[in-house]
């Protein structure tokens, strides 16, 4: 019964995730999910939480995990915003920086709750092409009416933009908010994060859920000036003062303070990244240069969408969007070499 819905109900075409299987042994390889487990101390902050204060709210200013990514990122409290996971964080920036009524800018080819965000909120958008080698084409995206956003490394695609690049980005948009988008940087050469003190125009949005392994836990981060974050802060309060719970907070505390657990962890991805992709072009694949926990690989003789399909049928889930122009590429999310080794094996008997 439509007819009781609100416009912005009607407007609405909800983002939809990659596919979840209710079944056992699914090597799941299509949300790019980190595949080792959180650094110990976050279970052990989490479990020493349980027994304490969850019949009182937590804290609606999340000032200790705030403070600790600051000091991670060497910056002030001030310059930090927490958030129920990346996707609300940018949700709050679409309806604190961004205009209904003025354009804004994003990649053709990028992460997809971007127009879902902008016709949800009644903001006009132009998608600017890439590049035919999949790379932002950094001019176009200078003097937008009504601000930019873009994920840095790109997604799907995982290629990423040199800071210089985001850089001129930021500095030919002096009037309008960038915000990039960081979702993957961990795994990347560089972060806009330190751009943040010197452009009072630029917010940076980074996750808790590929690098530091807490997806389940929903926790996202914005770092910017300080207007823009109090900006954030009185979005985040007209909705929920409480948008992070107390185990949450624990376990990003701990997270963000195990920085060689971190590092090890990263560092084993990158190493199976490289090896995944020297496998698959040996088989024949084109990988596009990678700076992400996934691989983005089309091959010539056989359609992405097959190759879904029959891995799906062998319990293997990868990611096809089956759009144009990219709708001959898989995305293949990093796994443990065990894992990677697993997809190969299968990949080579589909393709005999």
């Amino acid at each position: 019964m439509t007819r009781l819905w609100s416009s912005m109900t009607k407007r609405a075409k909800p983002y939809i995730p990659g596919e979840q299987v209710n079944k056992e042994n699914i090597l799941k390889l299509n949300t790019n999910e980190n595949p080792y487990p959180p650094s110990p101390s976050v279970i052990e902050a989490i479990t020493s939480e349980v027994g304490k204060d969850l019949r009182l709210y937590p804290s609606p200013t999340m000032e200790n995990l705030r403070g600790e990514i600051a000091k991670y990122y060497h910056l002030k409290m001030e310059n930090v915003f927490i958030g129920n996971g990346s996707d609300e964080v940018l949700a709050f920036s679409f309806m604190a920086f961004f205009e209904p009524g003025k354009e804004i800018l994003f990649p053709n080819i990028t992460y997809s709750f971007y127009p879902v965000y902008a016709k949800l909120f009644n903001i006009p958008y132009t998608e600017v092409a890439l590049n035919e080698d999949f790379t932002i084409h950094t001019e176009a995206f200078f003097k937008s009416k009504g601000g930019v956003i873009f994920p840095n490394p790109n997604a799907p695609t995982s290629i990423y933009l040199a800071l210089e690049q985001v850089e001129e980005i930021v500095k030919n948009n002096p009037d309008t908010v960038v915000i990039v988008d960081e979702a993957y940087i961990d795994f990347a050469p560089k972060s806009a994060v330190s751009l943040v003190n010197k452009y009072d125009n630029l917010l940076v949005v980074q996750t808790m859920s590929k690098s530091r392994s807490l997806a389940g836990l929903r926790v996202g981060f914005a770092l910017g000036n300080e207007q823009l974050i109090q900006a954030l802060i009185r979005m985040k309060d007209s909705f929920n003062s409480y948008p992070v719970d107390r185990l949450a907070m624990t376990g990003a505390t701990a997270a963000i303070n195990d920085k060689p657990y971190f590092e090890e962890t990263t560092e084993k991805i990158i190493k199976t990244r490289g090896w995944t992709t020297d496998q698959l072009e040996k088989l024949g694949f084109q990988v596009l240069p990678s700076a992400t926990n996934f691989v983005f690989a089309s091959h010539q003789d056989m359609e992405a969408e097959t190759l879904y399909k029959e891995l799906r049928d062998k319990d293997i889930l990868i990611r096809y969007f089956g759009k144009e122009p990219i709708n001959n590429f898989v995305r293949i999310t990093i796994g443990t070499d065990e894992e990677m080794q697993q997809l190969i094996e299968e990949i080579k008997h589909i393709l005999i």
